[in-house]
């Protein structure tokens, strides 16, 4: 099956206190956006990428990619006013409705291949794939009322991204009108009645947003790249 992956990356990086945007920070001598980029290039070379960036920084990004010769195969499509968007537009670029098409944050440079490569087999078979890994912290539910309550961590995952899908079921799944508690394209999909299949992501899979993730993701770049 065609397979494509939409590399989301609208956001401003204001927590970050950068600048510039935190997908154009560079770590191990490239802005991040470029680490992403090749992981999905170096794991399946036949992967269509799209790059969804705002489209004032379409000139930023052309500079950046002849900076640092870069050379990976993508095409840039302009952004929405929202995460939800930006999926959308990206969708909505892609000419099929056959295929598989995996959506990836930005600025989450280090997901492993192998990763990559189940969440596509999965979603070839069943529809989606959502990376997930297990909670290490114990979990308190508040309520409105200032109070907690123990809840058991084996009942919960944090989400990450890759988050496939075959393509016909997720641009059905963005016709949606946008709502609130639409935070992922997970949740998108499940609007429709549909169930979302689970797939182990790897905890090294941060999502960049802060100075303190900076800092750990250069110590991880270092680790991987001994």
């Amino acid at each position: 099956m065609k397979k494509y992956a939409i590399i989301v990356a609208g956001g401003s990086g204001t927590r970050m206190g950068a600048p510039i945007p935190k997908q154009y920070l560079e770590i191990g001598g490239q802005p991040i956006l470029m680490h992403t980029l090749s992981v999905f290039h170096k794991t399946d070379s036949s992967v269509e990428l799209i790059l969804v960036i705002p489209e004032s920084d379409f000139s930023l990004w052309n500079d950046l990619c002849l900076k640092f010769r870069f050379r990976v195969p993508h095409r840039l499509v302009k952004g929405g006013k929202s995460r939800f968007q930006s999926v959308k537009n990206g969708l909505d670029s892609i000419a099929f409705s056959e295929g598989l098409v995996a959506i990836h944050d930005g600025v989450r440079p280090f997901v492993q291949p192998k990763v990559i490569i189940e969440s596509f087999e999965t979603a070839e078979q069943t529809g989606s794939a959502i990376a997930v890994v297990a909670l290490k912290d114990s979990l308190r539910k508040l309520t409105d009322d200032g109070k907690s309550f123990f809840q058991e961590r084996q009942y919960f995952r944090l989400v990450q991204t890759p988050q496939t899908f075959q393509i016909s079921k997720i641009k059905k799944a963005f016709e949606a009108p946008e709502l609130h508690h639409f935070t992922d394209d997970a949740t998108v999909y499940e609007h429709q009645g549909w169930q979302v299949d689970l797939i182990s992501g790897n905890a090294e899979n941060i999502k960049i947003t802060s100075p303190e993730d900076m800092v750990y993701a250069s110590y991880l770049f270092q680790k991987i790249n001994k």
